[in-house]
């Protein structure tokens, strides 16, 4: 009994031993993975880069093929060494070999553990943990404290907006305004003219918004979308300029010409154009005149009730010259008005001699001619 007791004892001992002598054989040839870091936080769009050893303690070659398991969807890594892509590589015996491993987390990512392991096929596994700080998102937030502003047509409209990066990585944004020809839109991103401005993860840009309407654009409100964009996601910003209308009178000629010639005590009709070159409606349009001693001017219609913001019409002034008015230039004010604007034409005119007072002139010297001939063929022989 105690001789089989006693086998017994020795065959488990060897059997002990030789699984023992196998193990650490099996440890002694395998690969060992390596990594300090193992368990790392990070916000979202951030990347992380990991040094793994891979080290050898068997006794020959070690030809290892490395991978990732457990990698989220549209997560994305890279596994380099000696500056390739790889996804194998060879130790020698009692050696190690070293591979960079980039893991990229995206902007868009829940927050919460998400756990992965790098395989050595056949030999080890490096468990890692990636602990998301945040909720991650592609969201990019473009405001302003005021959004509407009034003023005339010729006024500049600058509004201050803030445009805030609400992902985990810096963003390049495109700033953009759609509005229809003739207005005229400048950002300047931190005080400075630009079509596009870069943004740390979690800042703020402030941005100034230079809004000129067009020239002679009639009273209203307008709208003014703008927009910062980019491969991810677009903020919208619509602004609100409303005009309130300006008063702008212009009167001339259809020729631009404001210059005519009349004789003495004549009186001559100028056709004159009135436009609305403001914003606003125009209303009692009336005439006031300056004018040389003794002379006359008429204006008719001398009222205007009405001119629409970019309209014109015409009226028509008569000028009458003094009777002994002696030739010359001289000049004469129009002036169209209004209870809120007012506009002078300024006309010259050239007064010339009547052809009577000419005739009569020819005949004055023709009969002093006449007189010293008769006077001379009379008395000249004496």
């Amino acid at each position: 009994m105690t001789t089989k007791k006693l086998q017994l004892n020795t065959f488990l001992f060897s059997l002990a031993f030789l699984l023992f002598f196998n193990f650490t054989a099996q440890a002694g040839n395998g690969i060992i993975l390596y990594t300090p870091y193992t368990n790392i936080s990070v916000p979202p769009g951030e990347s992380i880069d990991y040094s793994i050893d891979i080290k050898n303690y068997g006794s020959q070659v070690k030809h290892v093929d490395i991978s990732l398991s457990g990698l989220p969807k549209d997560w994305n890594s890279t596994l380099k060494a000696g500056g390739y892509s790889i996804n194998r590589i060879s130790v020698l015996p009692g050696e190690k070999k070293t591979v960079s491993l980039t893991i990229n987390v995206p902007s868009k990512v829940d927050k919460g553990t998400y756990k992965i392991r790098v395989i050595a096929k056949n030999y080890d596994v490096l468990p890692i943990v990636i602990d998301v700080s945040e909720q991650g998102t592609f969201k990019t937030e473009f405001t302003s404290d005021q959004i509407n502003m009034e003023g005339h047509s010729k006024s500049n409209f600058n509004f201050s907006a803030q445009l805030k990066n609400h992902t985990g990585e810096k963003q390049l944004y495109s700033l953009q305004a759609r509005v229809p020809r003739g207005w005229n839109v400048i950002f300047k991103p931190n005080y400075k003219q630009a079509t596009a401005v870069e943004i740390e993860p979690g800042n703020t840009a402030n941005i100034t918004i230079e809004v000129k309407p067009p020239y002679g654009i009639k009273a209203g409100t307008y709208k003014i979308p703008v927009q910062a964009t980019n491969k991810y996601s677009t903020a919208k910003l619509e602004l609100e300029v409303v005009i309130n209308g300006s008063y702008d009178l212009e009167l001339t000629t259809p020729t631009g010409l404001l210059s005519t010639s009349i004789t003495s005590g004549r009186e001559k009709q100028i056709e004159l154009l009135v436009k609305n070159s403001g914003s606003s409606r125009l209303s009692d349009i009336t005439f006031n005149t300056s004018k040389p001693k003794n002379w006359e001017i008429s204006i008719k219609p001398d009222t205007i009730p009405s001119l629409e913001a970019g309209a014109s019409t015409q009226v028509y002034a008569t000028i009458k010259a003094a009777d002994k008015a002696i030739p010359g230039d001289y000049v004469s004010k129009i002036t169209a008005k209004t209870p809120e604007v007012s506009s002078i034409a300024s006309i010259r005119v050239l007064v010339k001699t009547s052809l009577l007072w000419g005739w009569l002139g020819i005949l004055i010297i023709a009969g002093t001619l006449g007189a010293i001939y008769y006077l001379f063929k009379k008395y000249g022989r004496r």
